[in-house]
């Protein structure tokens, strides 16, 4: 089990580093933009289509790691009665299999989103970039996050040692 966590780790990291290539380019053309505006009152057309594609690649990119880690934003208000019967791991599994449930609809609707967009012939509008192309990304980044969110429920179930933090 554990080479498989590990490979999982390893692979996780390029969304992360596609997510920061994607952040850095969106602070540099942000910059060149405001500068662009400021010195020469010629602001760059495409800088609102392409921040719109960076902010979607960034965060749905993230997602699934994110999802994978436990990282998001949790409220611990019922974690003392979880904690006294010993049913955290279960509560933690049960959540993980109702997210990844509830991610399944939507990413079909975006699939949906997709095929009409490229049926239509969709682009952006300066850099006639298909707007397909950001929609099949993020139905398959949330395809990812339910399948990355079903992994760790079944991690909870049958290997919880596996998800805790190892130090040394």
């Amino acid at each position: 089990m554990q080479p498989a966590i590990r490979f999982f780790k390893t692979l996780s990291q390029l969304p992360m580093i596609v997510a920061s290539i994607a952040l850095f380019a969106l602070m540099c053309l942000t910059f060149a933009d405001v500068l662009m505006r400021s010195i020469f009152n010629a602001p760059i057309e495409a800088a609102t289509e392409l921040i719109r594609m960076g902010i979607a690649l960034i965060v749905f990119a993230a997602l699934p790691v994110l999802s994978a880690r436990n990282g998001h934003i949790a409220v611990d208000l019922l974690d003392g009665p979880f904690q006294r019967f010993k049913l955290e791991r279960w509560r933690d599994a049960a959540v993980a299999l109702a997210c990844a449930a509830m991610l399944w609809w939507p990413a079909g609707r975006v699939v949906d989103l997709a095929k009409r967009a490229k049926s239509y012939g969709d682009v952006t509008e300066y850099l006639e970039i298909p707007t397909y192309f950001v929609a099949c990304f993020i139905a398959v980044m949330i395809y990812v996050t339910a399948a990355a969110l079903v992994a760790r429920a079944l991690l909870h179930i049958f290997s919880p040692d596996s998800l805790r933090p190892h130090h040394g």
